[in-house]
């Protein structure tokens, strides 16, 4: 996970720690006891982007999210509970908390963006798709341990590299959401959809 003399790991850990907000929310959302649950991708990266660019900590961050995964019940009203009982407990959060079941994506994602995808079958096969190398990150604390899911590393969200994650995304996707990154994260290296 962590590549090169740098320890990727502590450092995140640490920065994450100064993000008060996304902290908390990765150091108390175990008292839900949601199935698979991490706090992972944009808000992570996000941060640290911030850091290295002289920002607060929160500029530019949407939203934080928040995802778990239970294929017990794929039902829209079953997430919807989760949603209300997760948005309940972080009701004072200055940023907007995205939830999502990740065992239910397939039943929505194509009509979201044109293509079906297969069921994931569990929470790290979800991580795995995340449209760039940098934001495929998820945190969790388990027991007092913060648990980091990384499965391209930490390098390219350290050094500031935008690399797609051909997955599962299209280079629409791709390039959408970097224009909007490139514009609030100004030292970011994008690299081309066909590089």
């Amino acid at each position: 996970m962590c590549i090169g003399s740098r320890n990727y790991k502590e450092e995140l850990i640490s920065l994450l720690k100064s993000n008060t907000i996304v902290w908390e929310i990765i150091t108390s959302a175990g008292e839900l006891k949601l199935p698979g649950w991490h706090v992972a991708a944009g808000c992570i990266a996000q941060t640290v982007w911030n850091y290295l660019h002289g920002y607060e900590f929160l500029k530019n961050i949407n939203d934080i999210d928040f995802i778990y995964f239970d294929d017990s019940d794929l039902s829209l009203e079953a997430e919807d509970r989760i949603i209300s009982i997760v948005k309940s407990f972080y009701k004072n959060s200055p940023v907007h908390i995205d939830v999502k079941n990740q065992a239910r994506v397939h039943i929505w994602y194509e009509e979201h963006f044109g293509y079906k995808i297969k069921p994931y079958r569990n929470i790290f096969e979800a991580v795995d798709t995340f449209p760039t190398t940098a934001t495929c990150v998820a945190l969790a604390d388990k027991n007092g341990t913060i648990d980091i899911y990384a499965p391209y590393g930490l390098n390219d969200m350290f050094n500031m590299i935008v690399r797609p994650n051909k997955k599962q995304i299209t280079e629409e996707i791709y390039n959408k959401k970097t224009e909007r990154w490139k514009n609030a994260w100004q030292l970011l290296t994008i690299i081309p959809w066909n590089d």
